[in-house]
């Protein structure tokens, strides 16, 4: 697989079965951490994956220590709004991690301390927007991602 989509505690069923729809296109493993703001076997997270959910390439962690414990040696790229570097700064590789918090506060405070030279953001060019939808800025950074790795 080329890239990882890690979605951190992610809240809203809608977001998550559309990036799940999005990794199955994009050829990438979908990582979910929870706690989750839903239960996956929502129907809106099964209408918005349709019925290619089965067909995924997914992993459920139950926590964020256990997916660190056995990612952590990975390479990663944290996306936030609190950023210093463009998304398209990210170094893309195969196999790299691609780390997005949930929808309401984005990543925890201390992964983003943590992670401060491995932080990137899309920019956003009006005053009048505070962030994307989670969807939409996945979409935005894996299809990046491919573009570079091709």
């Amino acid at each position: 697989m080329p890239l990882n989509i890690v979605l951190i505690e992610p809240e809203i069923p809608n977001n998550t079965g559309n990036i799940g729809r999005l990794a199955l296109g994009s050829g990438s493993h979908l990582h979910l951490v929870k706690p989750f703001g839903f239960e996956i076997n929502d129907s809106r997270l099964k209408r918005a994956g349709l019925d290619y959910w089965q067909h995924l390439n997914v992993t459920y962690y139950k926590n964020t220590a256990e997916f660190f414990k056995i990612n952590g040696d990975k390479t990663m790229a944290f996306l936030s709004s609190h950023g210093n570097k463009n998304h398209w700064d990210i170094p893309f590789k195969d196999d790299i991690f691609l780390i997005f918090g949930k929808e309401s506060v984005g990543l925890p405070k201390p992964l983003i301390k943590e992670h401060e030279n491995q932080l990137f953001k899309i920019p956003l060019y009006s005053e009048h927007t505070r962030s994307l939808n989670l969807a939409n800025a996945v979409s935005i950074v894996v299809y990046e991602g491919l573009k570079q790795l091709r």
